[in-house]
């Protein structure tokens, strides 16, 4: 299947989606030592002693992680609709195939998210 009529550009969905589930995991925790000993090497050894509050991830209040989690499913959910429609316009998929497919992975996505939870 080749798609094309969005410029496969429906990646970029992914690519937001996957940068908001970064967001949320590193939400207010310590940034990992390879950063840590980048930083140390461009900026100095001092540069955490200057600026300690870069030792972590910026911190979210609970209220706007939730609006995260929520934009994330939609937008997980927008990248499936973004595909299909694709593949049905660009001649890939018929109306009926597209149905199916957009139910099979829709559904397939509900059942992740079920898993995870």
């Amino acid at each position: 299947m080749s798609g094309g009529h969005f410029d496969y550009n429906q990646y970029r969905i992914r690519e937001i989606a996957d940068s908001i589930e970064r967001l949320i995991e590193k939400n207010g925790k310590k940034v990992d030592d390879e950063l840590i000993k980048e930083n140390q090497r461009w900026y100095g050894d001092d540069f955490y002693e200057r600026h300690p509050n870069e030792l972590y991830h910026h911190k979210y209040n609970d209220e706007v992680i939730e609006k995260f989690k929520q934009g994330l499913d939609i937008l997980r959910q927008a990248e499936i609709y973004a595909q299909r429609i694709d593949w049905l316009v660009s001649g890939d998929d018929g109306e009926e195939s597209f149905l199916e497919r957009l139910k099979e992975d829709l559904d397939e996505y509900e059942n992740q998210i079920t898993k995870t939870n």
